[in-house]
């Protein structure tokens, strides 16, 4: 498997769990704990798990244009 699709599943992934961390710290318990930690650290994760999968993204295709022109890594 190429790796731009290797980074782009592992992206996938990673956001997909960072919307589910938000959703869970906003819908999230009313005693202000989510996962076991509160829910502002739970919303800052969420956001730079969110930044990871974008970042992950702009990386993959960064990888298929240089497997496009043949530089593979």
């Amino acid at each position: 498997m190429k790796l731009s699709k290797i980074m782009h599943i592992i992206s996938v992934i990673v956001g997909f769990v960072g919307a589910v961390s938000f959703l869970g710290a906003v819908f999230g318990g009313a005693d202000n704990v989510v996962f076991g930690i509160t829910k502002l650290d739970a919303l800052i994760c969420s956001a730079i798990l969110v930044l990871f999968a974008i970042w992950g993204q702009i990386g993959a295709i960064h990888h298929m244009m240089l497997e496009k022109r043949g530089e593979v890594l």
